[in-house]
């Protein structure tokens, strides 16, 4: 394989063949560098992370599955730093290509996997989801992304950033090899219908940049052709509350999970990075405290919203991908308005998928719908019916 895209951790490429068949004989697929590969290091993005890690000794869960399932590792991919960002850029080892948007970021941190997908260089791939990590590069490369419930897909031998936030996701070109990975990962898949009910999001919408809105509009108008919509506000509040206390929650998770290697390395960072950890993770106990009890309010709100198998449709970013030249100004800026939208699923840890349905000009523009808690093969499957319905990645 010629990596034409720089989605590829640099160096000797770890390619793996199945030690199975199975569903996805005869498909290949990349894994994000937060994933073990028995005999490679897991990176994470950062050379004085690798360089102070041991080799792995067995794959990760997922890894193993879908060997078992008869697909081919063809390579590790790029990750933002340690996993913090959602842009796709990496100081270290280079910005993959978005290859539908070459002048515009893939999105993160799991660009590498996106970038390989949308390019042709896997058919599908590993990333990870944390604040938005599979379904921003997913949007912004125009290719299908699920974040799973949390805990429905097993992280074990994948590198934690935030533990009750963390998810293994994936992304594909089309929407069978969606619904066939999906099938191995959750271990069910539910038949190719819509839910009883979709509601949009009108608050979330509101706050999406009117380039993403102009995009999105017609296909959301075209869906009620096939399914009941209703639409009202998700918030009772400010809608802008629920990224606020994401922030405070995934800060004090990730400070704990990479404090003592900080301490005792002292690491090279890009600016972007380093910045998040310029406080210490310093929380006050107040805030810390508000934040877990309004995630349990909101997370009871979207459990009673979604009760009867509805699901919840909302612009995967509000934001197109921003250019690759940007300032650092503007990715903080960037950064702080996806997190707006991506926070709702990773704050309640319910699944959601982005579906590849629109553009703006030439650039992807990403619409999701997030299911039930648990109802992730429904979710996987609404997205292959809908794919029939705008005939978009069928092949």
């Amino acid at each position: 394989m010629q990596d034409t895209l720089g989605a590829f951790v640099p160096g000797p490429i770890i390619q793996r063949a199945p030690h199975g068949s199975g569903p996805l004989s005869g498909l290949s697929f990349a894994v994000k560098d937060l994933f073990d590969v028995a005999g490679g290091v897991t990176g994470c993005g950062n050379p004085d992370w690798a360089a102070t890690h041991e080799i792995a000794k067995a794959d990760a869960w997922a890894v193993d599955a879908l060997l078992g399932a008869g697909a081919s590792l063809t390579g590790k991919t790029i990750t933002d730093e340690i996993s913090l960002g959602l842009l796709g850029i990496n100081k270290f080892y280079g910005t993959p290509l978005n290859p539908r948007a070459p002048d515009r970021v893939p999105g993160g941190s799991s660009s590498g996997s996106a970038s390989a997908v949308a390019g042709g260089l896997a058919d599908f791939a590993l990333g990870t989801d944390s604040g938005g990590s599979v379904r921003i590069p997913a949007s912004f490369c125009g290719i299908y992304g699920l974040r799973p419930t949390h805990g429905r897909i097993s992280i074990a031998g994948m590198m934690p950033q935030a533990p009750s936030f963390d998810t293994v996701g994936y992304f594909t070109r089309d929407a069978l090899t969606f619904g066939r990975v999906g099938a191995v990962l959750l271990g069910e898949q539910a038949p190719d219908v819509l839910p009883s009910e979709i509601v949009v999001a009108a608050d979330c919408f509101a706050i999406a940049d009117e380039p993403v809105r102009r995009a999105l509009q017609p296909v959301v108008d075209r869906m009620r052709d096939a399914v009941a919509i209703t639409a009202s506000p998700l918030a009772e509040g400010a809608l802008l509350d629920w990224a606020r206390h994401q922030r405070i929650l995934q800060k004090c998770e990730f400070h704990a999970t990479f404090r003592d290697w900080i301490d005792r390395v002292n690491p090279r960072f890009s600016s972007e990075v380093a910045g998040a950890f310029a406080d210490e993770g310093r929380i006050e106990s107040s805030d810390l405290s508000a934040a877990k009890a309004f995630r349990e309010c909101v997370s009871k709100r979207l459990n009673d919203l979604l009760e009867g198998r509805r699901m919840l449709c909302l612009p995967t970013s509000p934001i197109l991908p921003i250019g690759g030249d940007a300032r650092l100004s503007d990715i903080r800026a960037a950064v702080q308005r996806i997190v707006d939208l991506t926070g709702i699923a990773g704050l309640t840890g319910l699944p959601q998928v982005s579906l590849p349905v629109a553009t703006s000009g030439s650039i992807p523009v990403g619409l999701s719908l997030i299911g039930w808690r648990g109802g992730d093969a429904a979710l996987v499957a609404a997205a292959r019916t809908l794919a029939r319905e705008f005939s978009i990645g069928l092949a």
